[in-house]
């Protein structure tokens, strides 16, 4: 799948892989100017499976064919999709499947319409296809070359709102989606997950918006892009590099926040920040947790502290090694590529392409294990 006169080492052509099924987005290199369409067909394949699940592809490919599922296989839907009963779990499976085969055929029209003026219609389509596919799985690769991502695109409204709209849909989380079309978009039948996740998700999307606005000379679009992407999705519309270290800074809370459990983002997720901050609140005040009239459980607040702690060990401890290997490279560059790998987020501020191998594999161990 490599292109010809292109020499790709096994470490850089795992790190593609990788970066893929964990629908991260950091790459050493370029994916359309190092692999053919069949190698592009590859990574596209990969950032499907892994947005949707190893657990949702088998079930789905089970159901097309017929076959009962048994009991050991809704536990482990149920498990992967962070879900309390085993009740209706075929039904859930089908209508994620539904649901992103129709917002990724939803994106590829907008999206086509732009590439059609730059592209022969046959080029567009190809690159509609992988950029949909990409964008709502939270995977932020492109195969316009070059290694720019979205840079050429930076001010046009029709690309960035239609890669924004796929982002947000993918990150907010498959029963988050079922619920919202299941009560009509009805925000007081939602259930409590719902609620939740719909708004730490508009709340870090305005603050960040904001923030960003504030700390650089960025246009509202590239602003609210920018702070869309973060949240795990990896697209850029300039060099990160080019940023203040206020706004880096700003990016690198809303990749570690990242998106919502059992969507295609990363991150210690929305509802782990919410429930920490309802923990943080609740002591200050003395007063019982609770959130949309509703007590959060008791043992909420303790997983929350769990999962954040351990977030923050794995990027001190991932940044402390990379440093050692490529002492080069600056604190703040190092810090921003592992919090990026480990949320799966994908940003960065340049130096993927510069890591020497074990910094590489160091990667590749942050981004599987930010995945899982």
């Amino acid at each position: 799948s490599i292109r010809s006169g292109i020499t790709v080492q096994p470490v850089d052509a795992l790190f593609s892989a990788t970066s893929a099924v964990c629908v991260t987005g950091l790459l050493t290199v370029d994916t359309a100017d190092t692999f053919t369409p069949v190698g592009q067909v590859v990574m596209a394949v990969l950032i499907q499976i892994g947005g949707l699940g190893i657990t949702s592809i088998g079930m789905g490919l089970a159901l097309a064919a017929g076959r009962r599922i048994s009991l050991r296989e809704r536990t482990l839907i149920r498990e992967a999709m962070n879900v309390s009963s085993l009740e209706g779990m075929v039904r859930l499976v089908r209508a994620i499947i539904k649901l992103t085969l129709a917002f990724e055929l939803a994106g590829v029209i907008p999206i086509f319409a732009v590439f059609a003026q730059d592209y022969p219609p046959l080029k567009a389509l190809g690159l509609s296809v992988f950029h949909s596919i990409s964008s709502f799985n939270n995977a932020g690769i492109d195969i316009l070359g070059g290694g720019r991502s979205l840079a050429p695109y930076r001010d046009n409204v029709l690309l960035n709102l239609s890669t924004c709209f796929l982002i947000i849909s993918g990150g907010i989380g498959f029963l988050v989606m079922v619920d919202v079309v299941k009560c009509r978009f009805r925000f007081r039948k939602f259930t409590l997950h719902s609620k939740v996740v719909v708004t730490t998700t508009a709340f870090l999307l305005a603050a960040g918006t904001l923030l960003l606005k504030f700390t650089d000379p960025l246009s509202w679009l590239t602003a609210f892009f920018l702070s869309v992407s973060a949240r795990t999705a990896g697209f850029a519309t300039l060099d990160l590099g080019t940023l203040s270290n206020a706004g880096l800074f700003t990016i690198l809370i809303l990749m570690f926040i990242g998106a919502s459990p059992g969507s295609t983002g990363g991150g210690i997720k929305t509802t782990t920040f919410f429930v920490l901050l309802s923990g943080i609140y609740s002591a200050a005040t003395n007063h019982s947790e609770r959130a949309f009239h509703n007590a959060i459980p008791k043992d909420a607040f303790r997983k929350a502290s769990v999962i954040s702690m351990l977030a923050v060990f794995l990027v001190m401890t991932a940044s402390y090694l990379m440093l050692i290997f490529d002492p080069q490279l600056s604190l703040r560059d190092v810090l921003f590529e592992m919090i990026s790998a480990f949320s799966t987020s994908g940003l960065s501020t340049g130096i993927t392409p510069q890591l020497s191998a074990q910094s590489r594999i160091l990667s590749i161990i942050m981004m599987y294990i930010g995945r899982l």
